[in-house]
C-alpha cells in the first residue's frame, strides 16, 4: 500500500484528490493538510511514501515544502501538482527536489500512475511542461533581484527593502534596475507582476 499526503489549500479540490486516489486499492491517503507550514509535521506523524503538494499555498508554497522533505524526510517523494504549467516553476521544483512534476487538470488515472511510478524511485514530469521547460531556457533573474522584487512587493521605499535584506540602497536600486531591464518592465511594480506571471519568483 502507497501512503500518501496531500497539501493543497482548497477543500473542495483536497476532497475531490483524496476521493480520487481512495478509489485506487494500492493507495492510501493518510493525511490531508492546508497549508505548507502544515507539511513537515505531517509527513513526520504519519510517514507517508508520497506527498501530493499544490504550489500556491500560503505561506510557504509547495516548492518550499519539498524542499523541506527532501531534506528532512528524504523517503518521501514530493510530487508537485499545480493549475501553473510553468517551465520556471518545474525547473525550482527538480532543484527543491521533487520527484514529480503535474498539472492538475491531468486524468486522474494519470495522476495514479504517476504515484505508482514516483514511488518505485522513478521521477515524472508532466511531458508538454518538459518541453516547454527545455525550450524556454533559464529563468533570468539571480537570487538577489528576485530578492529585491519581493521585498518591494507591497510598495515598500528603497530605504526599507535595504534596510530589511541588509543591503546598501545603491545596491537595491542596481539589483532592481536590472530586473526591470531583464523584465522589460517600466517600473518595480510592472516587473515584480512580469516576474510572477512567468514563474520567475
Amino acid at each position: 500500500m502507497i501512503r500518501i499526503l496531500i497539501a493543497e489549500d482548497q477543500g473542495m479540490v483536497r476532497g475531490a484528490l483524496a476521493a480520487l486516489l481512495a478509489l485506487e486499492p494500492d493507495l492510501e491517503v493518510v493525511g490531508e493538510v492546508s497549508s505548507g507550514e502544515a507539511v513537515l509535521a505531517a509527513a513526520r506523524q504519519q510517514r507517508p511514501d508520497i506527498a501530493l503538494l499544490d504550489i500556491e499555498m500560503p505561506g510557504i508554497d509547495g516548492i518550499e515544502a519539498a524542499a523541506a522533505l527532501h531534506g528532512e524526510i528524504p523517503e518521501c517523494a514530493a510530487i508537485i501538482l499545480t493549475t501553473f504549467g510553468r517551465p520556471s516553476y518545474l525547473r525550482r521544483a527538480m532543484e527543491a527536489g521533487a520527484a514529480g512534476f503535474l498539472v492538475k487538470d491531468s486524468p486522474a488515472e494519470q495522476l495514479a500512475n504517476a504515484i505508482r511510478r514516483v514511488a518505485t524511485g522513478e521521477r515524472v514530469v508532466d511531458p508538454e511542461l518538459a518541453a516547454a521547460a527545455l525550450a524556454d531556457g533559464e529563468a533570468p533573474l539571480t537570487p538577489r533581484e528576485r530578492d529585491v522584487l519581493e521585498a518591494g512587493a507591497d510598495g515598500s521605499p528603497v530605504s526599507e527593502i535595504a534596510r530589511g535584506l541588509h543591503l546598501s540602497e545603491g545596491t537595491v536600486r542596481n539589483y532592481a534596475s536590472a530586473a526591470i531591464g531583464k523584465t522589460g518592465a517600466r517600473n518595480r511594480v510592472e516587473a515584480l507582476q512580469i516576474a510572477r506571471d512567468r514563474g520567475w519568483l
